[in-house]
């Protein structure tokens, strides 16, 4: 089956989405399925797959910098589908190369599924702009109108749809690499080189950006009990917004690395005791489950996808979303109680090696071959009442 790919965030940008699809197409690579890339142009462009890549001139998005705005060449998308004739369209954004897609998908009579992966009414909220989540809304439920399925990451994502009246609705979850994620890669040289001199270290890896609740972490870090405060080095992983605020703010026992990937980011979760990552938006949270993976027990919020990877009680714990409280006496609890810890740490690490990225990958191509006959016997009724 030849599946034409269309995202408006690819490698080497930063984000779950661009992770996921740069995987996914490495499985197409390994599964040998056929497959063309429609893709925004960025500047350090991977030639990896350049023989499967037409990328577009491409500008930041305001909402969401990492994600890039394309201006689409429609002869060329054209010229391309019609040599490459694909069996499937895999949408992954409503954006500008998404609709190039599907306007395609529906002049050619090729069909398409989509993926939903950021909730964007959610980030509204951040950027002060609800009064436009009607409307964001109503063109989201005409944009995914359009496909045999909608894939999506997580049960609360899909119930947040349902309620909002989306219909074919499928889980793709996500999975994680456990070799490259593993307690093997703690390295303790990281001590020097951050100049930790605690006992603990706590860590938030993500984008440094409102949307993240970011603001339940600095209230974290503010009104920890002075006794487990002086006991914490906190290290946050990732850039954004709130980076150089965070930076002139917050100067004792902390650690801004910046954006960090592959073995730098694989030590740093291993290094750490227990990851705290309060947001409430994530349709999934891959950095979730990388740190599981890296046998360290992570404190979430009670809402989002988070909460389908996080066993309360078992591979970490679930607080009250937005309460700096809840966050604060988990901390507290897994710090004085060494054995729950590290009994936490192997259950983590136990149940990220049962999410392996093949399995769901080779799911997700049952699942396009189910979309794709789906279409045809739709089109067989169609020519049968003609």
């Amino acid at each position: 089956m030849k599946i034409a790919l269309f995202t408006d965030t690819f490698a080497p940008q930063v984000n779950g989405v661009a992770r996921t699809l740069q995987r996914l197409v490495h499985h197409f690579e390994h599964r040998k399925v056929p497959y063309q890339l429609f893709v925004p142009e960025t500047i350090q462009q991977t030639d990896v797959y350049s023989h499967h890549i037409h990328s577009f001139f491409s500008l930041p998005f305001f909402l969401y910098p990492e994600c890039r705005m394309a201006l689409p060449n429609p002869f060329t998308i054209r010229q391309q589908i019609d040599a490459f004739k694909p069996d499937l369209i895999h949408i992954t954004t409503p954006f500008n190369i998404g609709l190039s897609g599907l306007h395609y998908g529906k002049k050619l009579n090729i069909p398409m599924v989509g993926s939903y992966h950021t909730h964007f009414d959610h980030y509204l909220k951040y950027y002060k702009l609800t009064f436009m989540s009607e409307g964001l809304w109503k063109f989201m439920k005409w944009f995914y109108s359009h496909f045999n399925m909608t894939f999506v990451p997580s049960k609360e994502t899909k119930a947040h749809l349902v309620r909002r009246g989306f219909t074919n609705i499928d889980l793709w979850t996500r999975g994680v690499d456990c070799f490259q994620f593993s307690p093997k890669h703690k390295d303790t040289s990281l001590y020097e080189r951050f100049n930790i001199k605690k006992k603990y270290v706590l860590l938030f890896v993500g984008r440094m950006a409102p949307e993240k609740d970011l603001e339940t972490l600095q209230a974290v870090m503010e009104q920890l009990p002075e006794r487990i405060k002086n006991e914490v080095h906190w290290i946050y992983v990732g850039d954004g917004p709130l980076l150089q605020e965070y930076k002139e703010n917050f100067t004792q026992n902390i650690t801004f690395t910046g954006y960090l990937a592959g073995s730098e980011l694989a030590s740093i979760y291993a290094l750490a005791d227990l990851f705290v990552f309060p947001s409430t938006t994530e349709t999934f949270g891959n950095v979730v489950l990388e740190a599981l993976a890296s046998g360290t027990p992570a404190i979430v919020a009670n809402a989002g996808g988070v909460t389908e990877i996080v066993t309360h009680e078992q591979t970490g714990i679930i607080c009250e979303a937005k309460s700096p409280t809840s966050f604060i006496s988990a901390i507290e609890r897994l710090l004085s109680d060494e054995i729950l810890r590290l009994q936490m740490g192997y259950e983590a690490r136990k149940y990220a090696r049962s999410q392996s990225w093949e399995t769901i990958f080779d799911n997700l191509l049952l699942q396009y071959e189910k979309a794709y006959s789906m279409s045809h016997s739709d089109m067989k009724l169609v020519s049968s009442h003609h």
